[in-house]
Formats: structure tokens, C-alpha cells, sequence
């Protein structure tokens, strides 16, 4: 976790003077004991890059030294996702298309170009449109899940991460509508558990990285005792600290790089076109209340 953490520092998830999550928070998306949070936080204190204040959070007032190259100069290899968003906020249209497992990483970059222009006076584009496959919730996935296949509480604890991820980012649209930017959201929650995340950025540019499959141990409401955490063994992946490569559509269709580009993209469009959109279960009860 505070290796994660320091990545996400470093590549500009939570930039200079950014409020970290809260520390229950943290601990539910690492799926960790408040105290390993806790100790990760104090190990950062401690190196001087994050700083708590009584009725004020966490903050990042120091980020480590790294060597961030311009999204023009990327290879294939380790890339970030920030410098690809704040160079497409540049221009006057944004497209991203996303696959997904939760959508966790994104939400926390555009929260940051939300602020970047509501509070810092950046440039805001014209139009914002964002397309985003997500896995169904209506049937349990591969993973997350808990290793006793009659416990439903890690796939329950997902589903209500991506629920909640869902109206931030209802939040953020009303947001940069606000703000004067032409917004367009779509999602749809296919029956698929993905196996890798993708970002696709203005249909140029690139990010792909495999979703690594782990054990891990997960902590979440004891049965009968919702006061109380305990550990479940689970199976989970690598997410947040998941490693991405870096593609580009280039101007010659036989490279390797434009290869790959378009046929992902030929994949997303099959499945954004072809695969039905299983909506929530709680959206299909709210629909049938409202019929009657």
C-alpha cells in the first residue's frame, strides 16, 4: 500500500497540496486494517511528503523526486495516466473511452482537472465525452470475490464501491457542465469481468495494462457484527498499482503501436455495440416502483 501510495504521488494522482482519502476509505480500496493505513500514513509523515491537520485531512505537501516525460515523448512501456488527461484538457474536444473495473483511477485524475479549472483558473475544454464499460452487478464476477463461494460480502463490498464511484462521477459531470464544458457521460455494465483496464484518449493515444490476478486477505463488516472488521480470504487484483503501457495511433496503419490501437479499439466498440447493458438491480427495482 505505501508503495502504491508513493507511485500515486509521484505520477500526480494526489499533486501538491491535494487532500488525500479519508483513512477508512483507503482502507477499503486496499482492502487493509485501518492500522497498516495508519502505518503507511506515518512513513509518509515521516519522509515529509504528506501532512495531517485536525479538522483538515491529509494533504500532500511534498512529492517525490521523479522524472515525468511529456506525453509526446512516451514509448511503449510504464506510463501514467495524468500527463495524457492534462494534455487532452488542452484541447478544445476530450474522448475517453475506458474499460474498467471500477473506475477508481479516472475519477481521481478528472476530479483533479475539475479543480485544476474551477479553482486554479486552467483553461477548460469545449466539450467533454466519456464512454466507460463496466462489469455488470447483477451476477458475481471472477474476481473480486471471496474464496468460500457461499460469502457474498467481497463482491458486495465492490458493487457498492462501483455505486458510489457511479455518483461521484454523476457529480463531476454536473460539475464541468457547470463550469461551461459540453458533458457527456455514458456507461454501461456489460457481463464481463475484465481482464485488463483501457484507456482510450481523443482516439490517439493509448494506455492498456492486465489486471493481475492475487490472493489477498480483505477486511470488511464481520457477519452479524457490523461494528467489527474481519479478515477474508479473497481473490482480488492489482489495480491501483497496476502497470500500463503506452500506445499511439500513428500515421503509418502497419506499425506495431497503430496495430495494437486499432484493434482495441475495434474490440471496445464490439462490445460497447453488441454486448447488452445490464443495468443495476437497484435501478430496475427503482424503474418498476416508478411505473406503478
Amino acid at each position: 500500500m505505501e508503495r502504491v501510495l508513493r507511485e500515486q504521488l509521484e505520477n500526480g494522482t494526489y499533486p501538491l497540496q491535494a487532500r488525500v482519502p479519508p483513512q477508512r476509505q483507503l482502507a477499503d480500496e486496499f482492502g487493509v486494517s485501518r492500522d497498516t493505513v495508519q502505518r503507511a500514513l506515518a512513513r509518509l509523515t515521516e519522509d515529509g511528503l504528506i501532512e495531517t491537520r485536525r479538522g483538515s485531512g491529509t494533504r500532500v505537501i511534498r512529492v517525490p523526486n521523479s522524472r515525468p516525460h511529456p506525453p509526446q515523448s512516451q514509448r511503449p512501456g510504464s506510463a501514467s495516466l495524468k500527463p495524457l488527461i492534462e494534455q487532452a484538457f488542452r484541447q478544445p474536444d476530450v474522448s475517453l473511452d475506458v474499460a474498467t473495473l471500477t473506475a477508481e483511477t479516472l475519477l481521481r485524475h478528472l476530479r483533479n482537472q475539475h479543480e485544476l479549472i474551477a479553482f486554479e483558473g486552467a483553461s477548460a475544454p469545449e466539450r467533454l465525452r466519456i464512454r466507460m464499460l463496466l462489469p455488470w452487478t447483477a451476477q458475481r464476477l471472477a474476481y473480486p470475490r471471496a474464496r468460500a463461494a457461499e460469502d457474498p460480502r467481497i463482491w458486495e463490498r465492490w458493487r457498492t464501491m462501483v455505486r458510489e464511484n457511479g455518483i461521484q462521477l454523476d457529480e463531476l459531470k454536473a460539475g464541468f457542465t457547470d463550469l461551461g464544458v459540453e458533458t457527456e457521460v455514458e456507461i454501461r455494465h456489460i457481463p464481463l469481468t475484465p481482464q485488463f483496464k483501457l484507456y482510450v484518449i481523443n482516439d490517439e493515444h493509448m494506455l492498456f495494462g492486465p489486471y493481475p490476478v492475487l490472493p489477498r486477505m480483505i477486511r470488511v463488516p464481520r457477519e452479524g457484527r457490523p461494528d467489527e472488521d474481519e479478515a477474508v480470504d479473497s481473490l482480488d487484483v492489482l489495480g491501483l498499482g497496476a502497470t500500463l503501457s503506452y500506445h499511439r495511433l500513428e500515421a503509418d496503419a502497419g506499425t506495431h503501436d497503430s496495430v495494437f490501437c486499432t484493434s482495441m479499439r475495434e474490440w471496445f466498440e464490439s462490445n460497447w455495440d453488441h454486448l447488452p447493458d445490464i443495468p443495476h438491480p437497484e435501478q430496475v427495482t427503482d424503474e418498476v416502483s416508478t411505473e406503478k
